[in-house]
């Protein structure tokens, strides 16, 4: 092996060997020394761009007959290629963790989302070092590599001033950053980070902010800046947008062009998407819509207030992607104005897995009272129907919309079981080495699949060992033949799915597969056995979307599908099997490694910022104190000393008119305040909050008291308490209220706290109301937002 074949096989290249010094004058120097430089790339080597869009389903662009005009689709199909039977996990962290590293999603510990992990080696959401990344790989080969968007696949106790930083984006192989680290975020008020910085933009809704605007600006500038630079290094640029996740967050204009296009219901809707599939040629003539979901009901059976809420998420829904997509367009035709579309490989994926039934019957215009069993009243929710989509408002959509943009499939996100959460409309565009303009392609193909066709593509070869590290070996298998040759013989002829117990094992043209949960039933039913499921079987080659259960008819050729499934689940660390959801957001229920551990008291200085859920002490379902140290100015004190939390859930204590208070917020729904009763004199002051929780359980109310150097100010009552999660994108900030503001005592931004903030401690009572039991007086319908 040559040294330069070294360099591919092994990254970063071994120093190779250098010419003995032979003079003590430059001028008498017999050896000439050769420059030290990176690997340059292959010869001729294209650029790569992924756009990975979130929470789409097969029925959802109209590139594949859905309806979200989605142009930049369009514009790209019809110029390279649709593959039609293309698969993700179900769920955003493993699609993202398999995408990036060619290996299934448990065989490198993303088993679930990152705030799922737990300590069993297929789910404790640590990427081994034996798995490099498609970033690092193109990296160590000479590519100029950026990430901009959504990454959540590094453990949420790491997203911390402290780190540690190597399963962050820059980690992981990638140049630059720009983008947010968890499962979603606020799209009118993120909190991003540049690189592992954090940063919040300049701008706001009503100066015409828009995240998905925000994230492909800096992708247009890194790509045109990279280009002046550096013309000859190929790049590699990764784009994975929020949108379309909740929440649905989208400018009115954009949503006035889909009012009224879905008030025919997601019935009609199913069979008008279904035709267009097949005119595209997406799916055979003869596909038959699959079974729909039990429980979900159908658009004549909802009520003429549901009908109204379930259009307008809809409406939303639809405007929120095709306003991604245009953005996508936006950068590709960035790229053709530098003369590089042409060379560059443009894998547009459509989904990181089926459209979200987590929105639940009704959908809800604040999503996490969803995950923790909370059910808005339509009638109630139909006052704030004009806020669905702008910065007041935190939208999903009803389930009954997820089954119709799966169309042909049945089930929906979560449920691995089932296309509606597995199968997702892909394209690849090259037009310097893909001639064909509008083609098809039908075989078996997934997510895993992406980094060996890549590299296979680019003509680099896997590595044997990066950054001093033996490689486990790559799981995916090369799409490359495909790329030319429509009739290519399969290349997968194997592939397990599992997620949330949900379970299904494909094998040359059948699939068993078996539903253990439902998406939007986010606590599982604890009596129910895996033992117990009920398996079916589809014969793929004459059943395209899974529509006649074959089970009762083939019971031996089942049984070897499931005798396959346990084989391949044991090879690749899927077990124990796991149907926990909510509860697993929670640490100590879920039993990973606390950033905190057993600290009972931590202490804050002024002007510390952005610390998620997992890097701050759980207050929750536990009596505490927060204490601040503080120093009024003369004039009268105003702003904010610390806040967990927004608009949608969260607590504060602050400073208002010079007297202090707490709020807690409860899902937006209830808003408890404490004031005090006199303002606070100039000087120092200790302002305290004592929180006497009342136990018996999780999510129950308890006594605030607020204190003034020891000196009661006030008392009052909190009704009811967020038990598992406040927030996935907001953060505990010291002396500000960073995105939406728990209250409107104080305004959205510019509310920190006028004087000086010494520090602000928390204390936490060592009695905790561990109980995994999820309360079920809960699970209730309530009103919306208030």
């Amino acid at each position: 092996m040559t040294d330069f074949d070294a360099g591919r096989h092994i990254l970063p290249r071994p120093d190779t060997h250098r010419p003995l010094t032979t003079a003590m004058d430059v001028h008498e120097q017999e050896a000439a020394f050769t420059p030290i430089g990176p690997v340059p790339p292959p010869e001729g080597a294209p650029n790569v761009v992924i756009v990975l869009v979130d929470d789409l389903g097969f029925g959802t662009s109209s590139a594949f007959g859905g309806p979200c005009e989605m142009p930049a689709a369009e514009r790209l199909a019809e110029g390279g290629l649709r593959y039609t039977r293309f698969h993700v996990t179900a769920l955003c962290s493993p699609t993202r963790q398999a995408l990036l590293t060619g290996r299934n999603h448990h065989s490198v510990g993303m088993g679930g989302t990152t705030e799922m992990a737990t300590a069993a080696p297929g789910y404790n959401g640590f990427r081994p070092r034996s798995a490099a990344t498609m970033a690092r790989i193109l990296q160590g080969n000479g590519y100029s590599t950026a990430a901009f968007g959504k990454w959540h696949q590094t453990p949420p106790r790491e997203i911390s001033a402290v780190g540690p930083f190597d399963r962050w984006p820059t980690g992981e192989g990638f140049d630059t950053f720009y983008g947010f680290m968890g499962a979603e975020m606020n799209h009118w008020y993120p909190l991003l980070y540049q690189g592992t910085t954090p940063v919040e933009p300049d701008r706001r809704p009503e100066d015409g902010y828009h995240l998905s605007e925000d994230l492909v600006d800096h992708a247009i500038d890194w790509v045109r800046t990279q280009r002046t630079l550096t013309p000859d290094r190929p790049f590699f640029t990764y784009l994975p947008l929020g949108a379309a996740h909740a929440p649905l967050h989208v400018g009115r204009e954009w949503q006035e062009k889909y009012r009224g296009r879905f008030d025919h219901g997601w019935d009609q809707q199913r069979e008008l998407t279904l035709q267009r599939q097949k005119d595209l040629g997406v799916v055979p003539e003869d596909t038959e819509l699959a079974s729909w979901a039990e429980g979900v009901p159908h658009w004549d059976e909802l009520t003429g207030n549901q009908r109204r809420l379930a259009a307008r998420f809809m409406e939303t829904f639809a405007a929120f992607t095709e306003h991604a997509d245009v953005q996508v367009g936006r950068f590709i035709d960035a790229l053709e104005e530098l003369g590089e579309l042409d060379n560059t490989i443009v894998l547009y994926i459509l989904g990181d897995n089926g459209a979200s039934g987590e929105g639940g019957i009704e959908g809800t215009i604040v999503e996490h009272r969803l995950g923790h069993g909370i059910v808005d009243d339509p009638d109630e929710m139909i006052d704030h129907l004009e806020e669905i989509g702008g910065p007041h408002s935190y939208p999903i959509a009803p389930a009954g919309w997820a089954l119709a943009l799966n169309t042909p499939y049945q089930w929906t996100k979560q449920v691995a079981s089932h296309f509606g959460g597995t199968r997702d409309g892909m394209i690849l565009h090259w037009p310097e080495r893909v001639p064909e303009r509008g083609g098809l392609r039908h075989q078996f193909s997934h997510v895993i699949d992406v980094l060996p066709t890549i590299l296979d593509c680019v003509g680099v070869p896997a590595p044997f060992s990066v950054d001093g590290v033996t490689q486990q070996p790559i799981e995916g298998t090369s799409m490359r033949r495909t790329l030319t040759d429509p009739q290519a013989p399969e290349h997968r002829r194997t592939q397990y799915f599992e997620m949330c117990g949900n379970r299904g094992i494909y094998h040359d043209g059948w699939m068993a597969v078996t539903r253990h949960g439902i998406p939007w039933e986010m606590i599982p039913d604890k009596n129910r056995r895996f033992a117990d499921d009920v398996w079916e079987l589809y014969d793929l080659d004459h059943d395209w979307s899974q529509a006649h259960d074959l089970a009762a008819e083939f019971p031996e050729k089942l049984r070897g599908l499931q005798d396959l499934f346990l084989i391949e689940a044991a090879k690749y660390q899927v077990f124990p099997l796991d149907d926990r959801v909510t509860e697993r957001e929670n640490p100590a229920v879920a039993g990973r490694i606390d950033l905190l551990g057993n600290r009972t008291s931590v202490t804050y200085r002024g002007g510390m910022r952005r610390f998620t859920e997992e890097t701050t002490p759980n207050i929750k379902n536990r009596s505490h104190s927060i204490t601040a140290d503080i120093d009024v100015p003369d004039t009268a004190a105003e702003g904010v000393l610390i806040a967990q939390g927004g608009r949608f859930g969260g607590w504060t204590l602050y400073v208002t008119e010079g007297r202090p208070a707490y709020a807690y917020n409860y899902f937006g729904m209830s808003l408890y305040t404490v004031r005090g009763d006199r303002p606070l004199a100039p000087g120092r002051h200790e302002v305290r909050l004592e929180f006497d929780y009342d136990g018996g359980g999780l999510g129950k109310g308890g006594t605030a008291v607020l204190l003034v150097d020891g000196e009661k100010h006030a008392t009052g009552r909190v009704e009811r308490t967020i038990p598992y999660y406040f927030s996935f994108d907001e953060t505990l900030d010291v002396g500000v209220d960073l995105s939406t503001p728990v209250t409107d005592d104080y305004p959205a931004l510019d509310n920190e706290f006028s004087g000086t903030i010494h520090t602000v401690r928390i204390d936490l009572d060592l009695q905790t109301d561990g109980s995994s039991e999820f309360d079920g007086g809960l699970h209730r319908r309530v009103m919306g937002a208030q």
